[in-house]
């Protein structure tokens, strides 16, 4: 099996950053109850954050020569809202074992933008993951 590509790699976060972004929207949409009332918010400014970072690794893989996917990986939204924070904790982990890999390559390749930029976003989905685990807790 050949070795994943960092521009592979990019194509695969772009990927799933434009599957959470649908998949939160959409769940700012759905959820209902007490605990909708409190995820809602949270859900719409993620989904918005994800959409950003779709944007900014599909700039710097154009920058390297790729084309940006324009396909999400699979979209789960959940029937409930326990069950929408437990899809997207796991989306969240996903997400974090990748960038990590990421950096890890590009800082291998000599590739700094790329390294400082995945650690940008990695922190922002540690925080993501963070604001979800806690919402989760509480239930």
């Amino acid at each position: 099996m050949a070795k994943e590509t960092l521009r592979e790699m990019l194509n695969d976060a772009i990927a799933r950053e434009i599957q959470v972004s649908v998949q939160y929207m959409w769940q700012h949409v759905q959820a209902v109850g007490i605990a909708g009332e409190v995820a809602r918010p949270i859900f719409k400014q993620i989904a918005i954050t994800e959409m950003k970072h779709a944007e900014e690794i599909a700039e710097r893989l154009n920058m390297l020569g790729g084309i940006p996917t324009t396909k999400p990986t699979t979209i789960t939204i959940g029937e409930t809202t326990k069950k929408m924070l437990s899809l997207n904790v796991a989306a969240e982990k996903d997400a974090i074992q990748l960038y990590r890999k990421i950096i890890a390559l590009a800082a291998k390749e000599e590739d700094y933008v790329t390294k400082r930029m995945f650690e940008k976003i990695l922190s922002d989905e540690e925080g993501h993951l963070n604001d979800f685990e806690g919402m989760l807790e509480g239930m």
